[in-house]
């Protein structure tokens, strides 16, 4: 689950980690509001999406004044923000963040993810932070340090060491490097986040370190120990029909490709995707219906499918192990009956009662194409694009 910048901070400070004063605003008079609240004749304000790049798309204005914080408020409020992670649509800004400028001598990138080859925290640390790190790390890989983390230890004196050495900070900079980078992961693994990004990580003009920016993603498995933090989840950020599949209990993720994949068990629907682009063509989706799927969940899961109308095709590969054939096929007319099929299906079933599910199929009035196999499944998938 995603967090917006302000949401990310207000955690943050939780736990004593130093950040820019800020006030969220859904308005052009809140945001006024806020600016005179905060004090001061130099702000920040900024676009809350949940996508990254937004200073390169113009989320981020400066304000001289209270004047300005207005204008830029009326300008980005309402309006369609594009940056390199959103797409050529864009995300709808609906809310900004008002925030006490900073006067920026140097500029860091720093972050805690899970690394999951050797199944522990990370420490990213750069000296070439800000709006170009993309760039840097894919250009200048050498200029990204990554150090892991045994959690029985936590940050220890050499992961301080070793990253105040790759930013060039002086003595009593690494110093404050070191309880900065303590406050971070004890949030990090207290709120369980999957993604702690703080970029830029600056040092201001008066010597002190703050998070500029904070960019948390928290572990969906894990919501159930932070009830607190699940109602953070802001649904209008989130893809429609991500949303209903949630709401179904479905493992959804929604991609840009035509062929729609329903699939049981994550593995089989990561070789199912990886099957179709062998053969030429793109998924639409992720979704794993799960190992012990219902014949209403997987009505359900159908639905989702055709509903998005970059479907052009979709592929239905289902191994029987929990989940019985018979019970799929029969959850598959149900829902193509509903929602009057409008494209090519494909099915592939194997396992417990796939005889069975395949006769279920035979018999309905729906025009399917049968697969044998994995193989053949994709290849005629993509063969009716």
């Amino acid at each position: 689950m995603n967090l917006h910048e302000y949401q990310a901070k207000e955690i943050l400070r939780r736990f004593d980690v130093p950040a820019p004063r800020g006030e969220v605003a859904h308005s052009v008079s809140e945001a006024r509001r806020a600016a005179e609240k905060l004090g001061g004749d130099h702000f920040a304000v900024k676009a809350q999406i949940h996508a990254g790049g937004r200073g390169k798309g113009g989320g981020i204005k400066i304000a001289k004044s209270l004047k300005e914080v207005e204008a830029h408020a009326k300008a980005l409020l309402g309006s369609f923000l594009i940056t390199p992670q959103t797409g050529a649509e864009g995300k709808k800004v609906r809310k900004i963040y008002i925030e006490e400028a900073s006067r920026i001598k140097r500029e860091f990138y720093l972050s805690f993810v899970l690394n999951r080859a050797l199944s522990r925290p990370a420490l990213i640390v750069s000296a070439e932070g800000g709006m170009d790190i993309e760039e840097v790390a894919k250009e200048k890989p050498d200029a990204v340090s990554r150090l892991a983390i045994d959690p029985l230890g936590g940050i220890l004196g050499f992961h301080i060491r070793q990253a105040a050495g790759r930013l060039a900070l002086e003595k009593k900079e690494a110093k404050a490097l070191g309880q900065t980078l303590r406050k971070l992961y004890r949030a990090f693994t207290s709120c369980d986040m999957s993604l702690l990004e703080i970029n830029p990580l600056i040092l201001t003009r008066e010597g002190d370190l703050l998070c500029l920016d904070a960019k948390i993603a928290l572990d969906d498995n894990a919501l159930f120990r932070h009830p607190d933090l699940a109602l953070l989840r802001d649904p209008e950020e989130e893809d429609p029909m991500e949303r209903e599949a949630r709401k179904r209990d479905l493992n959804y993720i929604k991609l840009d490709g035509s062929i729609g994949c329903m699939v049981n068990g994550a593995g089989l629907a990561m070789a199912t995707m990886d099957m179709i682009k062998a053969y030429g063509a793109e998924p639409a989706n992720f979704l794993d219906v799960g190992g012990g799927a219902s014949r209403e969940k997987v009505a359900d899961a159908f639905r989702i499918l055709l509903s998005d109308p970059k479907v052009k095709a979709i592929l239905v590969n289902i191994f029987g192990g929990i989940m019985r054939c018979d019970l799929l096929a029969e959850g598959v007319c149900e829902a193509a009956k509903e929602t009057a099929l409008h494209v090519p299906l494909i099915v592939r079933l194997a396992g417990t009662r796939a005889e069975e599910g395949r006769q279920i199929l035979e018999r309905s009035d729906l025009a399917l194409l049968a697969a044998s196999s994995l193989k053949d499944a994709a290849e005629k998938a993509v063969a009716q694009l």
